[in-house]
């Protein structure tokens, strides 16, 4: 065989034995697997036709015409008033099985399909949905001034753009008969109002729900079922409102679909008020696995103490011997407890940001590595930091040098003087220092008394006090002078001075 001339088809559509039209999605909610699609004359068997418009929102008319349709097609069909545009997502008997699904109160609402869309048909239809948003937008601003409580979450207009659907959430009951004439005069449209609920507004706008995959209530669910969180207790799942909500903030659509197996399989399991005698003790309920059939007992009823676990069936089988008064060994049959198999998780102990860039950690330094980093950082800046002038730098040593030498001899003074055994003589006019560097005032030169002798020298606390004492009219004579010299004229106390300085 010639390989290098051959001419290679690629298999589409029904030449692989699978027609795409069955599987085919669309980019449409709630859609339907035509697994019926490939057999001869399916298409024939009704005229009934399912088609969808935006998001949810299905109907189902006849195809009185006869055309031939395909899923996917844009058909023009009746609607009141005018027309309206939508797409074909399901043919054939599969369409009889829906209509049941959908609950209609007659087969003679079902209308009829007009024809395929025409370019104009479709420009029109694509010009009034470009409109949506904006009326959506400025419908819940005329909402909001009008003080309702409600919430305009889509808006849809009609294929031929004559008439809006304006989809609302309320917790009450609204009127609104005002909102819609402000609506129709503002948009001059026919204007109609549906409510929907909190699942029916998450259906319509889609999205990913915690499993990973699209929502159910977008894509195949349009009957909902009330949920409870008994079906959550029958599945031993933890009423945890963050875990058990979807995207709704309801009760997650999905706790429905395994609870009635868990209750038939709990119909197998003992019951958790009945406690198990043996002759080790009494035995409580500690946790069971409903679709494994094990149950785990321990020796506390509170705590989790020598816990064993074994079948619903010995369980059973021990309650019917406590019945007849008799106590077995232990809970297990054979001497080893029963342990779980548990399933042995190759990505146990990795990490979810294995794949990520590790960031560099910062080594943490002790105190004292850090004032000796800081220290050799600041001998490193000034070694690198060199004085702009030259002269100002031997400026400042100078000044240094001078301030050190200085210092120094204060301190060499008093040395010397100890040693050479001389008291150090006090200057008048001048301030002796203190240790403690404080200047102190030097004691005023004692006057002669009346008699002109000149008084006694006085101890350490003496001469501190004497100038207070006589300033303020101390014991001192020259205190009782100064109060005998106030009646006396004032150019008395200058010859007092005069005759002082002659004396000295």
């Amino acid at each position: 065989m010639d390989f290098k001339n051959m001419k290679f088809t690629v298999g589409d559509g029904c030449s692989r034995g699978l027609c795409r039209r069955g599987c085919g999605r669309q980019d449409r909610q709630l859609n339907t697997y035509d697994w019926l699609a490939d057999v001869p004359g399916n298409a024939e068997s009704t005229d009934l036709v399912e088609v969808q418009f935006k998001n949810t929102r299905k109907g189902y008319y006849h195809n009185v015409n006869a055309l031939d349709l395909k899923k996917g097609d844009v058909v023009a069909v009746e609607a009141s008033p005018g027309h309206d545009i939508g797409v074909v997502t399901l043919t054939g008997k599969l369409v009889k099985l829906q209509v049941k699904k959908a609950n209609l109160k007659s087969m003679d609402d079902i209308k009829r399909i007009y024809r395929i869309a025409k370019p104009v048909d479709i420009d029109k239809w694509r010009e009034a949905k470009s409109r949506e948003h904006g009326t959506m937008i400025q419908s819940r601003q005329i909402a909001k001034d009008l003080n309702l409580q409600m919430k305009i979450g889509d808006v849809e207009y009609q294929g031929d753009g004559n008439k809006a659907i304006f989809y609302y959430i309320a917790d009450e009951r609204v009127d609104f008969r005002q909102l819609i004439k402000v609506l129709a005069e503002t948009f001059h449209v026919r204007i109609e109002m549906k409510q929907i609920g909190a699942r029916q507004e998450a259906g319509r706008i889609g999205g990913t729900g915690p499993c990973g995959r699209e929502l159910c209530c977008a894509t195949w669910m349009k009957n909902f079922v009330s949920v409870s969180t008994g079906a959550a207790r029958y599945q031993d799942i933890s009423l945890n409102p963050q875990k058990l909500a979807g995207m709704c903030a309801k009760l997650k659509c999905c706790l429905n679909y395994e609870v009635d197996s868990y209750i038939e399989a709990g119909r197998k399991l003992p019951s958790r008020e009945v406690v198990l005698q043996t002759m080790d003790g009494d035995h409580f309920l500690f946790k069971t696995d409903i679709l494994a059939g094990l149950v785990t007992y321990s020796t506390d009823k509170r705590l989790a103490a020598n816990l064993v676990t074994i079948t619903a069936q010995r369980a059973l089988e021990i309650v019917e011997m406590n019945r007849r008064g008799e106590k077995p060994d232990s809970l297990s049959d054979s001497d080893e407890p029963m342990t779980e198999n548990h399933q042995v998780d190759l990505l146990a102990g990795e990490s979810l940001t294995r794949f990520d860039k590790a960031k560099k950690k910062k080594k943490q330094k002790s105190r004292g590595n850090k004032a000796q980093d800081n220290k050799d950082a600041k001998a490193a800046n000034a070694n690198n930091q060199q004085p702009a002038n030259n002269q100002q730098a031997s400026a400042e040593n100078r000044k240094q040098r001078r301030a050190e030498g200085k210092q120094q001899r204060q301190e060499d003074k008093p040395q010397q003087q100890r040693q050479d055994g001389k008291p150090q003589q006090r200057q008048e006019g001048k301030q002796q220092q203190r240790p403690d560097n404080k200047p102190q005032r030097d004691a005023k030169p004692q006057r002669p008394d009346a008699n002109g002798d000149q008084q006694k020298p006085q101890d350490d606390r003496q001469r501190q006090r004497g100038p207070k004492q006589q300033r303020n009219g101390g014991n001192g004579n020259g205190g009782q002078r100064r109060r005998q010299g106030k009646p006396n004229t004032p150019q008395q106390p200058k010859q007092e001075k005069a005759n002082d300085g002659g004396n000295q």
